[in-house]
This record gives C-alpha cells, structure tokens and sequence, in this order.
C-alpha cells in the first residue's frame, strides 16, 4: 500500500495511537502523520503510507485550519480543558474588546511553545519535564495567523470543585476558526489572548478542519477504515502522493530524458518554457517525483528533488 489516507482522527487517542492502529490493520510498518493533534483534539490527521512516507517534509509545511472553542476566565497548566485550573474570574470585558483583542493576533507573531507539548529540548520531551513538575526555559517562534473568523461569544456559568470548595461564576465563551501557519499551538493562542484580556482563558475543545490539502469532508473516521479494511476496500481509499503537488506544472519525459534522470543527470531545460521552480514529473503518465528547475551559469537544470516510484 502506498499513497495518503485522510483519517478523522477521534478524542482519547494520540496521533501515534492512530499510527499505530494503521500498523496493525494494514501490516504496513512504513506510515507517518504529516502533523500532531493533542490527544483530546479531533480532527483531519493525513497518514503517509509506504513510499508516501518520503512527502512528509512537504506536508508538514502546509497550513492548517482548526475550530476552536475558546473558554475565557479560567486558566489551565495545559492551556486545555484536560488540564488542572490554575486561576477562576468572572469575565467582564465586553464583546468589542475581546473581538478587538483576537483580532490583534492576525498577522506574524512569535509564540512561545506550551510545556505541555511535544517539542524536545535536551533529548526529553516538555511535556514529560511538565509532568515531573519541571518548567523550563523555550524558545519563541515565529508564526502565521492567516485569518481568524469570530463565528459566536456567549456567556456561561461554570460551577466546578477545587478544594473541596465549590465555585459558580460567569464566563464567556468564544468560537472561532483560525487559519494558520505549521507549528501553531491553537491552545496557546486561546490562553495568550485570555492574558492579553486580563481575564485568563483557555481552549476548550479543538477540531482540525483542514491540514494542506485535506479536509474533513474526504476523511474517514476509525470505524469506516476497520470496515473498508474487512472488507479489503481500504486501498482504494488512499489518495495518490501527486495530489500534493498538483499546484505545480507537469513535465513528461522522453524515453532518453527518463534514463538520464533516473541516474542523476541534469537535463538541460529550455529558458522560456520553464519559469516555475518545481515541477510534477511523469514517465508516460506515470508520476516519478517532484522536479526541480534551477539556472548553473547561463543554463538552466532540471534535476530530481524527490522520488517516489
């Protein structure tokens, strides 16, 4: 089997739980995600499957689009609704202030990683130092925030226990879809802009809606790939690893040009013809990979970026 499956992945399991579950149902070791989702996020998890496996680093550069419900006036050490509260308010900034304040994080910003996440630092895990009790200290990064689309703010009441004492206070609720660039934590989001507010906050349920080319309408849930797999259908399920090139042009090559590019050699492009830097590359309609077009000198190159046959 070689090719991408698009799989809704379910609450309670870890992106490698998922991997995993593929193993066994396909016998196949070779199988990647192209982008982790925290364990209590549902949502679209594209799987590289076989020879599919060597598109990862395309895949995972792609952006993504999540829903998400953002919970303002309580604080959690994950950022999350899996996590233990740390601070309670009742929210009292109004509507215009919060639209105000979401939207002032569209654009470049830096994010500084949650310790609850999977991100190694001296060969350990931070999630791992964050269970031991352990806060250390991380890099910012520099991310998108393409759009944000504030869908509904509402208020709540909440009553939960902490201490054996029982609270009941108001906060407001918001739903959003953010499309933005890889290595986004959406639960860091939600918790910056309750900082920002003065009133805390923290994402209280998450969904992928999209990851690069894939989306939800197109994904199959667990219990439809047990099924089509049962009844030994799943193949015809996987995408082919093309699609995720089908933004660039397509070059077929000669019989000539196919021995020589299959041992490396540089072929010699015409100037005019090729003005893009990537290209999908056939053999009678047969896709080898993706191309690459560079100039040496006053000549310009076509070589092999990556095989897939």
């Amino acid at each position: 089997m070689n090719g991408i499956l698009n799989v809704l992945k379910p609450a309670g399991m870890t992106s490698f739980d998922v991997i995993g579950f593929m193993r066994r149902i396909t016998g196949q070791k070779k199988i990647g995600h192209a982008g982790t989702l925290d364990p209590s996020a549902v949502g679209v998890l594209p799987l590289c499957i076989g020879n599919a496996t060597r598109a990862l680093e395309f895949m995972i550069d792609k952006d993504k689009v999540y829903r998400a419900e953002l919970t303002l006036g309580i604080s959690t050490d994950t950022q999350d609704s899996s996590g233990i509260v740390l601070d309670s308010y009742s929210v009292e900034v109004n509507d215009d202030e919060i639209k105000k304040t979401i939207m002032s994080f569209v654009g470049t910003i830096e994010q500084l990683p949650p310790m609850y996440s999977a991100i190694k630092i001296g060969g350990k895990k931070l999630y791992e130092l964050a269970r031991q009790g352990e806060t250390i200290e991380r890099e910012s990064r520099t991310i998108q925030i393409y759009n944000i689309g504030i869908i509904r703010i509402w208020e709540d009441n909440v009553i939960f226990e902490s201490g054996g004492v029982t609270k009941e206070f108001a906060v407001k609720k918001v739903l959003l879809d953010v499309h933005c660039s890889k290595g986004t934590y959406i639960r860091t989001l939600c918790n910056d802009i309750g900082e920002k507010l003065g009133c805390d906050g923290h994402m209280s349920f998450l969904v992928r809606t999209r990851a690069g080319y894939y989306d939800l309408d197109n994904a199959l849930t667990i219990e439809e790939i047990v099924q089509l797999s049962e009844t030994k259908s799943l193949e015809g399920h996987l995408l082919p690893v093309e699609k995720i090139f089908e933004e660039y042009d397509s070059i077929n090559l000669t019989k000539e040009e196919l021995f020589k590019y299959n041992n490396g050699v540089w072929l010699e492009v015409e100037k005019n013809k090729y003005i893009n830097s990537f290209y999908r590359v056939y053999d009678n309609n047969s896709f080898l990979g993706l191309g690459e077009v560079f100039e040496k000198g006053s000549t310009l190159y076509l070589k092999s970026k990556k095989f897939f046959k």
